[in-house]
């Protein structure tokens, strides 16, 4: 994959950069969210292994909860080191790297920990471990197919700058994963209902944490291509950084303007 991205040029992630326009991205908005992060990513795995896990049959629990924690605090630790500004202003890729880790952490692989647990508390141990290796398996499918259509849209330079339709058609890519996400979710629904009803009776709010638990990851499965092809422009361009005064680099054609 790094190869073929490596044929594009600079113009052709131009869009991408709007989120590191808008501040959103920025080391300083990066900071800030990283911190917030470490209070989060506490709640989420009291919540998680304490309410969700509680009574839940779900196969090797204790051994996830002690491989999750050490996991979890490593990247508290690094949330806390890369929202330091005399770190992050040197290592802005890391920074970037490290915001992606906990976001995949705080809402996938929480939410997706989360509702096996809850299914836990009614299904049996065998059809727990083969909903886990079903959704696993559609996780790296959504992943692989977004991440090759990701690239064929640079290839063909929709996400170039310079224009309005550019910008637009940036802006319609990404809600356009809103429908296969939405639709995803909602044929998981099905089945997980199918096999809960033909199984033991579950009241719908279950149903709901569930369904919203899978929703949440597969949507974190579906941002994770973009997140990583901007990692990527961090570490080959400079535009795709912010100087000592905390403004982003301007592009190739922009330095040359100027």
């Amino acid at each position: 994959m790094l190869k073929l991205l490596n044929n594009l040029y600079e113009e052709d992630f131009s869009v991408l950069r709007g989120p590191l326009k808008s501040g959103r991205q920025s080391p300083n908005s990066m900071a800030g969210m990283l911190i917030f992060s470490i209070f989060l990513q506490i709640f989420m795995f009291v919540l998680i292994y304490i309410v969700a896990a509680d009574r839940s049959i779900f196969p090797f629990k204790e051994i996830l909860k002690i491989v999750h924690l050490v996991l979890t605090i490593i990247l508290i630790i690094l949330s806390i080191v890369y929202s330091i500004n005399s770190v992050y202003r040197k290592h802005e890729e890391l920074q970037y790297l490290v915001s992606i880790l906990v976001s995949q952490n705080l809402f996938g692989v929480f939410p997706f920990l989360g509702a096996l647990f809850f299914l836990g508390k009614e299904l049996s141990k065998s059809l727990l471990l083969f909903l886990t290796i079903i959704t696993l398996i559609l996780g790296v499918l959504i992943v692989m197919i977004t991440a090759i259509r990701f690239y064929f849209l640079l290839k063909k330079g929709e996400y170039r700058g310079g224009s309005k339709k550019g910008q637009l058609r940036s802006k319609f890519e990404t809600t356009t994963y809103l429908p296969a996400v939405i639709i995803g979710s909602t044929g998981l629904v099905f089945v997980i209902q199918h096999i809960i009803r033909n199984m033991i009776f579950v009241d719908l709010e279950l149903i709901i944490l569930v369904v919203v638990g899978f929703g949440v990851f597969f949507t974190m499965l579906f941002v994770l291509p973009e997140q990583l092809v901007i990692l990527y422009c961090k570490y080959r361009f400079e535009s795709f950084n912010f100087d000592k005064d905390g403004n982003l680099k301007p592009m190739g054609s922009e330095r040359e303007d100027d």
